[in-house]
């Protein structure tokens, strides 16, 4: 029979980072948010926690876990808020997976026990300003002169990589054509204050505040030739497998915020008073809540399975698809269902039910929009 109750280790991992969020982040986080500032010292802690090390072996200074535990970690995190969430994420998911993954024994060993401790972030830089969803269209190119990668290309909305701790960039790029004529993709390291590498000023964003979001340049941008992460030509393959994994992460982050909004609903309900009754003894309240928790629920389900089968070694990209379209939709539902139920005091970015209806919507964006994960089960159904 099925059993989705969580091991011992895995529920302590769960209820420590929920006790984290709620007494370290929670208090503050707000203030962060509203003035757009980047949380360094939450950043920090969650370094000294082994968060960012979560999934890497303990040789590179992780914690021996695996991508599960990075999971659930994501999850309780996002139900108090998405832009601390989203940097640990993008950290993992996207700044230390793809060395860890194809980098060479020489880069993981420069990079990972840095990356693991949160010393140093990492970013991945693949969608390009007129790229989105067609992330095969890349523009930006890296050419060999000698012994050295000579980048030139734009970057947009790249996580984590222009933050006082950001130590490097993987950059997907253009190296050449194939007989065919389709382009050839490689990833190349970039690291931060490289000659010709530039950092643009964040973005003003609707959400995820308190996240950093840039565009990148590249100029005649030189790297070392074995910068390159990998086989040359295999960076298209690469960026697909790490998708895939992160795909169930960003369900990870919806299911969280999908749950903050009933953890506020239910505590607003028991407090706030209407026409003489508490809110939550009407059953429209009722009704409503009761939607957003099977929400919540069925969209942990699909997380939970996808990241089962990622972890058996089994083909999981349909099922990543699944979680990250389900979780998506239920945090930008969730979301707005709380917002209502807040009334006027959900409409104050003061209250945290303001902050997770700005930051759902993204949800249904980045790492793959909801028509893509779509498309992706579509084709896998035999649909193309």
């Amino acid at each position: 029979m099925l059993d989705f109750r969580l091991d011992e280790e895995y529920e302590a991992l769960r209820k420590t980072v929920e006790e984290f969020a709620r007494d370290e982040v929670a208090p503050v986080i707000g203030g962060f948010y509203e003035r757009e500032e980047f949380p360094y010292e939450i950043v920090a802690k969650m370094g000294r926690m082994g968060l960012f090390g979560l999934p890497f072996p303990e040789e590179f200074g992780g914690m021996g876990g695996d991508y599960f535990a990075l999971c659930l970690a994501l999850e309780e995190l996002a139900r108090v808020d998405s832009s601390v969430a989203i940097t640990l994420e993008a950290g993992v998911s996207l700044g230390s997976m793809p060395l860890f993954r194809f980098g060479s024994a020489e880069q993981k060993a420069s990079w990972l026990p840095r990356l693991c401790t949160g010393e140093v972030l990492g970013a991945f830089g693949l969608t390009e300003p007129g790229g989105g969803s067609d992330a095969g269209a890349l523009r930006t190119t890296a050419k060999l002169d000698g012994d050295e990668w000579v980048l030139n290309g734009t970057k947009a909305f790249i996580t984590n990589s222009g933050t006082d701790i950001t130590g490097l960039v993987t950059v997907a790029a253009v190296t050449g054509r194939r007989e065919n004529g389709k382009p050839e993709i490689s990833a190349i390291i970039v690291p931060s204050g490289t000659p010709g590498f530039t950092v643009s000023r964040k973005y003003s964003k609707v959400g995820w505040n308190a996240s950093d979001t840039r565009e990148l340049s590249f100029q005649d941008c030189r790297v070392p030739a074995a910068n390159l992460v990998g086989e040359r030509g295999r960076g298209y393959a690469q960026f697909l497998q790490t998708l895939d994994e992160g795909r169930v992460a960003i369900a990870a982050i919806g299911v969280g915020l999908a749950q903050g909004c009933v953890d506020e609903c239910l505590r607003y309900a028991g407090e706030r008073e209407a026409f003489g009754h508490k809110i939550g003894e009407y059953q429209a309240i009722q009704f409503k809540i009761a939607e957003m928790e099977a929400r919540t629920h069925t969209s942990r389900l699909a997380y939970y399975q996808a990241a089962a089968k990622m972890l058996r070694g089994e083909p999981f990209k349909r099922e990543a698809a699944i979680a990250k379209l389900v979780s998506s939709e239920a945090a930008m539902d969730n979301a707005r269902d709380a917002t209502q139920i807040f009334g006027g005091y959900g409409f104050m970015n003061e209250y945290p039910v303001g902050r997770f209806y700005r930051d759902a919507k993204i949800l249904e964006i980045g790492e793959g929009t909801s028509e893509v994960q779509k498309m992706l089960i579509a084709r896998d159904l035999g649909l193309s």
